[in-house]
Parts: C-alpha cells; structure tokens; sequence
C-alpha cells in the first residue's frame, strides 16, 4: 500500500501543473498557428477565467485552507474549463464574462464583426498609458 500510495500522490501532485499550465500553454500555442479563430476564443477564454481564479485563490486563501477538498475541486474545475470535449472556458466566458465586460469594460460591439471592440474613449486612454508624455524619457 505504501508505494501505491506515493505513487498515487505524485500523481495527483503532477496533475495540477499539467492540466493547469502545459497543456493549455502547448493548445495556445498551437491556437496560435492555426488558422481558426474558434481554438483562439477558447484559450483566451482560459486564460483569462484561470487568471481570475488564481486571483481569488491568492485573496481566499485563509478560507481555503479549512477546505481539504480544495485542491481536488479546482483540478477537477480547471479540467472542465480545459477539456476539448466541455470547451467550459469558452462557454463561461460567452455566458457570464463578456457581458461583464461590456458592461463595465468599456468595449461595444463591432458593428460589422457582431464582436467587441474599445470604444474611443477606453482606446484613447489605454493609448496614453502606452505612449510616453512629453518631456518624459523612456527608461531602458
């Protein structure tokens, strides 16, 4: 039982940086080349609804911690989100994300795309946080 049991443990250990981070930064990569935009949407869509909660997780952290399942039920999540066959991270971001962002994000819809675009005003301001004020010089 012993060996079967650290077997079992490395396992689970290796799992979560598996599922997590490889294999979805080995499918962007390969979204990324391709030609559709389908696999793009998908693995934006990860990324930004992992991002997310890995953010929650940092700030809930004392409350997860009284959770020893925690660990099991985010693995099992992140599967969901990553698996081809659930595509969960494209669907959460149609379902809930994107109407959040249109809400409060600053973006309309493209008239021509039917997809979101930044407004003139959102897009002025990232454009000035990009671009360096007069006077100022760029620190290399």
């Amino acid at each position: 039982m012993g060996k079967a049991w650290t077997f079992l443990t490395q396992l689970h250990t290796l799992a979560g940086p598996v599922l997590t981070l490889l294999y979805p930064l080995y499918a962007s990569v390969v979204a990324i080349e391709s030609t559709s935009k389908l696999d793009d949407e998908q693995w934006l869509a990860y990324w930004i609804i992992y991002s997310f909660l890995t953010l929650m997780e940092m700030v809930l952290r004392p409350a997860l911690e009284w959770l020893p399942i925690w660990y099991d039920v985010k693995l099992v999540f992140v599967a969901w989100l990553v698996l081809p066959q659930f595509k969960g991270a494209a669907f959460l971001y149609e379902r809930y994300v994107r109407d959040q962002v249109r809400k409060y994000g600053g973006l309309k819809d493209h008239p021509k795309s039917g997809k979101t675009s930044p407004t003139g005003k959102a897009k002025k301001k990232f454009m000035q946080f990009l671009t360096p004020k007069n006077g100022e010089q760029e620190a290399y």
